[in-house]
């Protein structure tokens, strides 16, 4: 169905690396196995066995992104980081987010750090990004596309795994059954259900093609048949629908150009900055490059003629 967004992996990292930071000789129990007690500092020298190279990398890299964007007046308010945090947890059923969190020990300070950075490191690319006329014209044509027409659905849906079982939901929703209300009944989704059905908006290639088909064809306010995908059988409402605009096309031309150009942004950081490893055991986080190869000795010159 609908791609999710990361559940935060390199913030578990960044929440390890604090726990490295605490002192690996600390001789507190943290548990005891038929008498045999488990100290904090073995704990924490396995968290560093398992962890410690890339908890540091993420911290060196969230450290070269917050110089980066501070060395260029770049900025990510508050509201902006609040924002985006809200539609990442949208995403969520009530309550899995902060449950999520919780178990990979995240606090919500690392989160807000982690989305800060995202969209530092996003506008930072964005500064050598430009979309010219002839890009959005192939961007159109490769989505199939039309400006004015509909570029973004807002939906619901309920999904069953048999035919029948959507056969009943869609006749009780022409009876006038309450679509929230069945959601939460019968739908097997567990990110929509509980929030009754609702995907919230969606454009061209982020429903797998007969679920797009269907809703794409809707106006809001319809319910369609039921659809069937390699999920199951699916009742969708149409609830609004975006028409396409020219910088809605160059924003999706850009967040394809960002996904190719961050990993290159974040590699040219690390080798223009000076980075020192002191532990021995972390030396070889970022090798360096081989050395030149030498240059070839220059060829002999000619003898001359007598």
């Amino acid at each position: 169905m609908k791609s999710r967004f990361a559940t935060f992996a390199s913030l578990a990292a960044a929440a390890c690396a604090v726990l490295l930071m605490t002192g690996c000789g600390d001789q507190k129990t943290v548990a005891t196995v038929n008498g045999q007690k488990i100290t904090k500092g073995q704990l924490d020298a396995k968290l560093e066995q398992q962890s410690g190279k890339s908890a540091l990398a993420s911290m060196i890299q969230q450290d070269l992104i917050f110089q980066y964007a501070k060395d260029h007046n770049i900025t990510a308010s508050d509201k902006e980081v609040d924002d985006k945090l809200n539609e990442i947890e949208s995403h969520f059923p009530p309550g899995q987010f902060d449950a999520m969190l919780k178990q990979q020990g995240i606090t919500m300070d690392d989160a807000r750090n982690l989305v800060r950075q995202n969209i530092l490191t996003t506008k930072a690319v964005d500064q050598n990004i430009t979309v010219s006329d002839a890009q959005v014209n192939d961007y159109l044509k490769q989505q199939h596309l039309t400006l004015g027409q509909p570029a973004q659905v807002q939906a619901r849906h309920i999904l069953v795994k048999t035919r029948p079982q959507a056969d009943m939901i869609e006749a009780q929703l022409k009876k006038g059954a309450d679509f929230a209300t069945l959601a939460k009944q019968y739908s097997i989704d567990p990110a929509s259900k509980d929030k009754g059905g609702e995907l919230g908006w969606f454009g061209p290639g982020q429903m797998v093609p007969a679920f797009q088909q269907a809703a794409f064809a809707l106006k809001p306010g319809q319910t369609s048949a039921p659809v069937q995908t390699p999920f199951g059988w699916h009742v969708i409402q149409v609830e609004g629908t975006k028409p396409l605009t020219k910088d809605q096309a160059i924003d999706q031309i850009k967040k394809q150009q960002e996904s190719l150009q961050i990993q290159p942004f974040m590699n040219q950081l690390r080798t223009s900055a000076k980075i020192e490893i002191d532990d021995p055991r972390f030396q070889d986080l970022f090798p360096s490059p081989p050395p030149a190869a030498p240059a070839p000795p220059a060829p002999a010159p000619a003898p001359t003629k007598k």
